[in-house]
């Protein structure tokens, strides 16, 4: 067999057997190709080995008899501008999405391929989209607590535990538990940081196309030295939190336009 021949066998898992005999061919191309293999295979087992890990909470409820279980997290306590969005996702048990992390620790191509084998794979996803309006109103804490549990209560399929990134709740007829740091131990949660996330992103650039001069695709709200320039040059936005520091401090009248960023919510499967 040539290199190229050799290569494509390598590609589709070959047994230990085939190994063993291109392993004999001395040729240095030949070799180097079973390095390559070798090491992504170790890649691949390690890698597997780091979801088991992020399954284990799962796991033991699911040997517990309990099948859907559900994992919620957010995105956007924190930026001053923009929506908060919770996602809920619940994981099927024979699951595994290769790289599923935080959000926080993958890049942005990352998280829009995870995002999309996730919507292909999960048994249930819900996301609430929460206004500026609603933050100010009640807070972010509470704010972040009612849309967790309205996503969790959302489900077509209803869940008998919920895994929950940091937060406490209590929801009738479901077991809650709050995790910290959860979105790094819990594939149910990682998975719902990354509905979370992208979701928002998307939507933080949709609104630097109506509102360029605030450049919310790059900062996605958050409170960048150029971000606070435009604010102090053309004001708060509608979508800008009042009731957050320093914007509180500025006493800005720009109008809320509240029509124009109204919560709301979505069972995307």
């Amino acid at each position: 067999m040539n290199i190229n021949e050799i290569r494509e066998v390598l590609a589709m898992d070959p047994s230990e057997e085939i190994l063993a005999e291109f392993a004999k061919d001395k040729r240095a191309g030949v070799q180097k190709l079973l390095a390559s293999h070798a090491k992504a295979q170790a890649a691949r087992v390690r890698e597997q080995e780091r979801f088991e890990k992020m399954l284990s909470e799962e796991q033991a409820f699911w040997q517990a008899g309990m099948h859907y279980i559900a994992g919620c997290d957010e995105a956007g306590r924190g930026p001053l501008a923009g929506p908060l969005v919770v996602a809920g996702v619940i994981l099927p048990e024979d699951i595994f999405i290769s790289g599923l992390n935080d959000s926080k620790q993958v890049s942005a191509k990352k998280r829009d391929s995870l995002y999309t084998e996730i919507m292909e794979r999960a048994l249930g996803i819900t996301v609430a989209i929460v206004s500026p309006a609603t933050i100010d109103r009640l807070n972010i804490y509470e704010a972040t607590k009612e849309a967790m549990i309205h996503c969790l209560t959302g489900f077509k399929l209803a869940p008998e535990v919920a895994l929950i990134d940091a937060m406490p709740l209590q929801i009738p007829f479901m077991h809650c538990k709050s995790i910290i740091h959860g979105d790094a131990k819990s594939a149910s949660i990682a998975a719902a940081s990354i509905i979370a996330k992208v979701t928002r992103d998307r939507i933080m650039v949709e609104l630097d196309k109506k509102f360029p001069e605030y450049g919310f695709a790059g900062h996605k709200g958050y409170g960048s030295e150029k971000h606070m320039e435009a604010i102090a040059e053309h004001g708060a936005s509608i979508w800008h939190r009042r009731s957050y520091e320093p914007i509180k401090d500025m006493n800005l009248k720009t109008p809320l336009g509240e029509a124009e960023h109204t919560d709301s919510f979505k069972i995307l499967k």
